[in-house]
């Protein structure tokens, strides 16, 4: 194995109702976690998203409303989820991006705090795209000389994005097989804030907002000078991830008088 691990690494892949992070859910989640000694270990749920699923993104990954009827809603496996991850790595494919926030987003949304801050985050994506700038399918016909019959299955994506990953290692003298190093590399825009990308360090290292009319200010004095967008960034339609961000940036300033 080329990966060097000391801890474990969980390639994960989700199917979702759609790609918008505040509103859309989860309909299969599949982890392949990778142990320090090379072992894999799988799991995988198909879910009940509590929401229709369009029939033209069920025509994408197959999974259709009659499939989820029976199957457990996100709630009921959250716990099991986050036991089966534990204090892995995470590693997909587009995940900086989308599933991480989503994943994110569906624990928040039954109250379990899943903890980045202690983990390293490696997208394979940004480290193809940096690459070779491909899709998926390419990557894994480019890398691994195979066809990637099974695609937009969840399980045969995390196993095909850590078979990626692999032979990326063995091609590119320049990758390390160091997952902090992975993570860097894979972080297309630099040190990452929020995975939602609404907010990004700039060069003095301060956090400043990504988007809007107060695009590229410091968040810190944007929330002293006008106090009501905090309250206005609360009630939007921001992923919770994010929200959780903004209320952490606010609870470390000074109290005002």
């Amino acid at each position: 194995m080329n990966l060097q691990l000391n801890r474990p690494l969980a390639f994960f892949d989700l199917e979702t109702t759609g790609i918008n992070l505040s509103s859309d859910r989860i309909v299969e989640i599949a982890i392949v976690k990778i142990l320090p000694g090379g072992e894999k270990v799988n799991y995988r749920k198909v879910v009940n998203p509590e929401i229709p699923i369009p029939v033209h993104i069920s025509e994408i990954h197959g999974i259709y409303d009659v499939d989820v009827i029976d199957a457990p809603k996100f709630a009921e496996i959250a716990q099991e989820v986050l036991d089966f991850i534990g204090d892995s790595d995470l590693a997909g494919f587009n995940s900086n991006r989308f599933d991480i926030p989503l994943l994110l987003e569906e624990f928040l949304r039954v109250d379990i705090d899943f903890d980045m801050d202690s983990r390293q985050a490696i997208d394979v994506q940004n480290i193809f795209h940096k690459m070779e700038q491909r899709t998926l399918v390419a990557a894994y016909k480019f890398y691994c000389s195979k066809d990637l019959t099974d695609a937009h299955s969840a399980e045969a994506d995390a196993l095909a994005t850590f078979e990626v990953l692999e032979a990326q290692l063995g091609r590119y003298e320049n990758l390390k097989s160091d997952v902090d190093f992975l993570s860097e590399f894979s972080n297309a825009g630099g040190k990452r804030v929020d995975f939602a990308n609404r907010l990004v360090r700039n060069d003095k290292d301060e956090i400043v907002f990504n988007f809007g009319k107060h695009r590229g200010a410091p968040v810190t004095a944007v929330f002293e000078r006008e106090k009501s967008y905090y309250s206005w960034l609360m009630n939007a339609d921001f992923p919770l991830y994010t929200k959780k961000i903004f209320k952490k940036i606010k609870e470390g300033m000074p109290a005002s008088n």
